[in-house]
């Protein structure tokens, strides 16, 4: 679907009620204003309107790889013009340097837990608590009605669009499930709602639903309290977590938090409990691990959540050889700031490209750490432009928030519904030798669980689980691919929970616009009839229309974004990576960690060289070596690793190993 034509510099309006973007002249329909939240630069400006001409011919996946990087880098400057919204409507409410001082200048090197002071003149930006902003405006985010919420019947959506048919499990072969596990471990650094226990929204059950129990509800989202009219018709959520990329996971997003995990190690390090050759994070009297984020556990939680607290200990190791006499406040700091930016790092040259291989997004995300000048020019160079993202890359460049207060915002959260990521069962085999050991089902290693693969006389060890996530595939971002487990499942808080249905409800009643007025908001074609949605899938069209009652603008942004045809090599739709290329470039350029005060005197000189010359690579060889002949040869963590001759004999087939 080729993009429609914006006004680049201007305010642009969009129907909100239509699926035909030509209505926008009807008088009868509401009308909603993309108000750009700063001017570009005359270059920019040129550089947008030069790209939508030619995308009206080619769209820019199918341009020369380095043309197409620059179309998106230009397409960025556009969505960042329009598509970033705070969702407070008086801006003293990130706080000054009068309302809330600086009284501690240790964090203006460190990172504060509370997400505090990241932007010293606003210092709660992005700090927890704050509210979830916004890519759209919010008049076009509205709390729906009782009968919007339950229109079609979310249980029924799911029960069609979510649920794995015949339990057929769809693999994604460019992926390993690490690429799965990772990209839950850094949604949970990233954000979390509150959830309102004094209210029940009750999903209508059919008179066929297999559920199980005798009704289905769960909790609504927990709304801010009101602090302007404005949000009454379009309620405010708070983040519990920090919006920053500042392994919140794993330290906590609050500084009570964060000392309890300490245990005030004169080190620096967290602490780790030790059973044989392996080290394991420690868990209270319940079997809770005691973590940063500890919600949604699984195994898959428990490897990574280790490897960095591992490597926060190596970080520390380097940190205390180097300065002797610093006090372990000191050497925690450092060694924090160190494996943030380097899980950062990971994100934007490894996971991302392996999710999204397409030729202009290995050189864009590159390019996004790099610049374009590239890696080894900068390594040996330093930054070849002090401003300039483009040439030298983001870190460094200046922290910058494009006329609008960082913060996280609800369609970001909503186009990282990927549990289709996960598998029914996972295969299990030796990192030396390849053999099989086991095959668990995901189930079985959630919440206090999560350490079964390791148990027993015959228990794996952290380099064999490594391997295995290696080797094994996750499920496609697609239709009909939600594992069984994950819409029936029981959490530690007693709910029950389908998450397909939960996904869907979740998008409703925090007001993210269906599919058809989410793509037009964001200047893509909006499809006018099921067909042309799904690019020519007849069956799946006729499906779709019969569950949506032949209205397609009630399509659900998370339905049509499964259903909609992906740009070859992509793990999922345009529509999301709208989204995406927005907010992901966002959470380097607004922090004043990375795309301000990025160097030695900030990271010191040990730690800065740590996270400019590590990848994934060399954190898992650091730390389990047992890995480091498999991965000698692998140019991508994420992608499927070569697998052992034992494990090329295993004939799997729920895990396509």
């Amino acid at each position: 679907m080729p993009n429609s034509l914006s006004k680049p510099n201007g305010t642009a309006s969009f129907s909100s009620t239509s699926s035909n973007p030509d209505d926008t002249k009807d008088n009868n329909k509401k009308q909603v204003e993309l108000v750009p939240s700063f001017t570009p630069t005359l270059l920019e400006r040129l550089g947008i309107t030069s790209f939508h001409l030619l995308n009206k011919l080619i769209p820019w996946y199918k341009l020369p790889g380095i043309i197409g990087a620059f179309n998106l880098a230009f397409l960025r400057i556009e969505l960042r013009q329009y598509n970033l919204h705070d969702a407070y409507s008086a801006p003293t409410v990130q706080g000054s340097s009068v309302t809330d001082p600086l009284e501690d200048r240790r964090f203006l090197g460190a990172r504060h837990s509370d997400g505090k002071f990241n932007d010293l003149k606003q210092p709660k930006m992005g700090c927890t608590g704050m509210r979830f902003g916004r890519n759209f405006p919010r008049e076009a985010c509205g709390k729906p009605t009782e009968e919007e919420l339950m229109t079609p019947n979310p249980r029924m959506i799911s029960e069609r669009f979510m649920a794995r048919k015949e339990g057929k499990f769809i693999p994604a072969t460019t992926l390993n499930l690490l690429a799965a596990a990772w990209i839950q471990f850094q949604t949970h650094d990233w954000f979390f709602h509150d959830q309102d226990t004094n209210k029940k929204l009750d999903v209508p059950l059919s008179k066929d639903d297999q559920w199980l129990e005798e009704h289905m509800s769960l909790f609504p989202t927990k709304p801010d309290e009101i602090l302007d009219s404005s949000d009454i018709k379009c309620p405010g959520y708070k983040n519990r977590n920090t919006a920053w990329w500042d392994g919140s996971q794993i330290y906590g997003s609050s500084e009570s938090i964060t000392q309890k995990l300490r245990n005030h190690d004169p080190d620096g390090k967290l602490p780790l409990d030790s059973r044989g050759r392996e080290q394991f994070l420690p868990r209270d009297e319940q079997g809770n691990v005691l973590t940063g984020f500890n919600d949604n556990w699984w195994v898959g939680m428990e490897i990574l959540h280790t490897l960095f607290a591992l490597e926060h200990n190596a970080i520390c190791d380097a940190l205390r050889q180097e300065y002797p006499d610093w006090s372990g406040d000191q050497i925690f700091d450092k060694a924090r700031l160190v494996n943030c930016a380097l899980m950062a790092k990971i994100h934007t040259v490894e996971w991302t490209p392996a999710i999204l291989a397409h030729p202009a997004l290995q050189i864009g995300m590159a390019a996004n750490w790099w610049g374009i000048v590239g890696e080894k020019l900068t390594k040996i160079a330093g930054r070849i432009s002090k401003t300039s993202e483009i040439i030298s890359g983001i870190p460094g460049s200046g922290a910058e928030q494009d006329g609008t207060p960082y913060s996280l915002t609800e369609e970001f959260v909503s186009v990282y519904r990927m549990h289709s990521l996960m598998p029914e069962t996972i295969a299990f085999f030796s990192a030396t030798t390849g053999h099989h050991a086991a095959t668990i089902p995901v189930v079985d290693t959630t919440f206090t669980k999560s350490q079964a693969p390791f148990d027993g006389p015959n228990g794996l060890s952290f380099a064999d689980v490594f391997y295995s996530f290696g080797i094994n595939h996750p499920g496609a971002i697609t239709n009909n691919n939600y594992p069984n487990f994950l819409r029936n499942l029981r959490t530690p808080d007693g709910q029950v929970r389908d998450l397909g249905t939960v996904d869907i409800l979740r998008d409703r009643e925090r007001g993210v616009p269906r599919y058809c007025e989410f793509r037009r908001m964001l200047r893509l074609s909006v499809p006018k009839t099921f067909e042309e949605l799904t690019g020519g899938n007849k069956a799946l069209a006729a499906e779709l229309a019969e569950a949506y009652n032949n209205d397609i603008s009630l399509v659900d942004a998370l339905v049509g974004s499964h259903s909609e045809p992906v740009i070859p090599g992509f793990g999922f739709s345009e529509t999301a990576f709208r989204i995406f290329i927005l907010m992901a470039s966002r959470r380097l350029k607004s922090d004043r960690f990375i795309a301000g005060e990025w160097n030695e005197k900030m990271y010191t000189k040990v730690g800065f060289k740590w996270v400019q010359d590590s990848g994934m690579k060399d954190v898992l060889g650091r730390h389990f070596p047992e890995l480091r002949e498999t991965l000698r040869e692998s140019k991508n963590v994420f992608a499927p690793w070569e697998m052992k001759m034992g494990s090329k004999e295993y004939n799997g087939v729920e895990t396509s190993v």
